[in-house]
């Protein structure tokens, strides 16, 4: 017995008329016949008195009145009490991420989800990929926004179809910042400041080749600002993603793309089986819809 089909069976008892409720219910009074027909073949018992002006009830037809306004009451609670537990979904969600351009998606998506759970707060903390992953293998990070490569085997993830690009960092006055790219084979001769995670050296040995070795690296670093920084006093060229670049002063500072083009992905990652508050539940179902009904995403789950 269907809840739809119980609320034609009380509009017909209100209205005392099949035509009028049809009316009411806005379907075919052939259709909302049937249904009823329908539902006293189901039971095994007849409900109404059919003939006359108006539709007179029979006893089975008066209990099933009383039972069905009764579930329907308890359905209307219950679907109240779910409203209200959504609206009053409290806590915080503790995120990681890095410095990428990414993080304009991941803004997007907190920013959709305070609208629907507004008393919700992030705590949000910048490190490079293997930090981050770390908090969240301690509990201490809920979700991570990572740059790959990275191991994934005990993580859940989505994938985010945005490409980050990697560039050279440099001083907007220096010659270079005036050309449309660099390719690698310029940049031998250059002060160089690389990442420190080995897995992306390693993908950027694979880029420059036999020439890896001969690289005058003269810093690592684990964030973009601090090598923006030497790379404004000219003393290095940070080769990094773009991430947040488009927000720096170009007066200062510019990133010159790489050629030939080196990208990479990043994924929106939570631990598997891990247990969260109702903040991070909510904020990682949420996820899955959102970053899924848009092409820009690309769910990996």
């Amino acid at each position: 017995m269907e809840i739809r089909v119980l609320k034609y069976f009380l509009t017909v008892v209100r209205e005392e008329s099949i035509t009028k409720a049809s009316e009411v219910l806005h379907i075919t009074q052939p259709t909302l016949s049937r249904q009823l027909a329908q539902m006293e073949e189901e039971i095994g018992v007849k409900l109404f008195e059919r003939g006359g002006r108006k539709i007179r009830l029979t006893n089975e037809g008066m209990l099933l009145r009383r039972r069905a306004e009764e579930i329907l009451q308890l359905v209307d609670k219950t679907e109240r009490e779910l409203i209200e537990q959504e609206e009053h979904v409290e806590g915080y969600v503790n995120i990681g991420c890095g410095e990428m351009d990414s993080v304009n998606i991941l803004a997007e998506l907190c920013g959709a989800f305070l609208k629907k759970y507004p008393k919700v707060r992030f705590d949000m903390y910048t490190a490079t990929a293997d930090v981050i992953k770390e908090r969240i293998e301690r509990g201490v990070a809920d979700v991570g926004l990572l740059l790959e490569p990275i191991e994934m085997e005990r993580f859940e993830f989505i994938r985010l179809k945005l490409r980050e690009r990697w560039c050279v960092l440099m001083n907007a006055a220096d010659p270079l910042a005036k050309r449309e790219s660099l390719s690698v084979s310029e940049l031998k001769d250059l002060p160089l400041c690389l990442p420190r995670r080995l897995n992306i050296r390693s993908e950027l040995a694979n880029l420059f080749g036999d020439d890896f070795k001969d690289l005058n690296i003269v810093f690592t670093s684990n964030l973009t600002a601090n090598a923006a920084v030497m790379a404004q006093k000219g003393i290095a060229y940070p080769v990094i993603i773009e991430g947040n670049i488009s927000l720096w002063d170009k007066e200062k500072i510019v990133g010159v793309p790489l050629l030939p083009k080196l990208t990479a992905t990043s994924v929106l990652a939570w631990k598997r089986e891990q247990p969260f508050g109702i903040a991070a539940t909510k904020f990682i179902e949420f996820s899955k819809c959102f970053l899924g009904i848009d092409n820009t995403y690309k769910s990996s789950i």
